[in-house]
C-alpha cells in the first residue's frame, strides 16, 4: 500500500519574501473555488498565514455540508484539508497539484461545529511537496477530529491555463 512518507533526503523549502505575513489573511485564489471562494455551497473557508510554512484556517459546517444527519459529510472534510495543504503554496510560491490525499478520520464532525486546521509543509524532493494538517473540533486546541498527509506536485503555472476551463479573464491566480 502507498502511504505518503515523507522520504529521506527531502528538506525544508524557503517561505517566500512576498508571502502573505504571519497573521494575514490568505486571499481567495479564484472566486468559485468550492474551498475558499463564494460558491454558495461551497467551505467558504478562512486561512491565515502563520509562522514559517504553516497555515491557519477554519470552516463552519452547516446543513450544506452533511452525509449522515446532523454530520458533516467526510469528502467534504478530504476536500476541506486539499483546499488548506493547497493553499501552502502561497506561502512558497511553488505552483503545484494534489498527487495524493490520505484523510485519517477520529471523531464526527457535528452540523454547526467549527473545524479548526492547521496545515504545514514537512519537505521537498524535487517536484514532490510533502505536507500535512491536523483538524480540531471547535478551537484551536479543542480535540483531533481528523488528520491527513498530502503529496502535491509542482507544476507549471501553463498546467492551470492548459487543463482548465473557461479560466481567461477570471481573477485566478495561482500565486498572488
Amino acid at each position: 500500500m502507498n502511504k505518503v512518507e515523507l522520504p529521506e533526503g527531502a528538506t525544508l523549502p524557503v517561505r517566500h519574501p512576498d508571502a502573505p505575513a504571519p497573521g494575514e489573511e490568505l486571499p481567495v485564489h479564484y472566486s468559485q473555488c468550492f474551498g475558499c471562494g463564494d460558491n454558495e455551497s461551497g467551505l467558504h473557508m478562512r486561512v491565515r498565514a502563520g509562522e514559517g510554512l504553516t497555515l491557519h484556517g477554519r470552516f463552519l459546517v452547516t446543513d450544506h455540508h452533511q452525509g449522515a444527519p446532523g454530520l458533516a459529510h467526510g469528502g467534504l472534510l478530504a476536500c476541506a484539508f486539499d483546499e488548506m495543504l493547497g493553499m501552502l503554496g502561497m506561502l512558497t510560491h511553488i505552483p503545484a497539484v494534489t498527487g495524493r490525499l490520505e484523510t485519517d478520520f477520529r471523531r464526527p464532525v457535528p452540523v454547526d461545529s467549527t473545524l479548526h486546521i492547521r496545515a504545514q509543509v514537512d519537505g521537498v524532493l524535487g517536484r514532490k511537496i510533502y505536507t500535512s494538517a491536523v483538524g480540531r473540533l471547535n478551537a484551536e486546541d479543542g480535540p483531533v477530529a481528523l488528520t491527513a498527509q498530502g503529496l502535491f506536485i509542482e507544476v507549471g503555472l501553463e498546467h492551470f491555463s492548459k487543463h482548465g476551463r473557461g479560466l481567461e479573464g477570471r481573477d485566478f491566480e495561482v500565486n498572488p
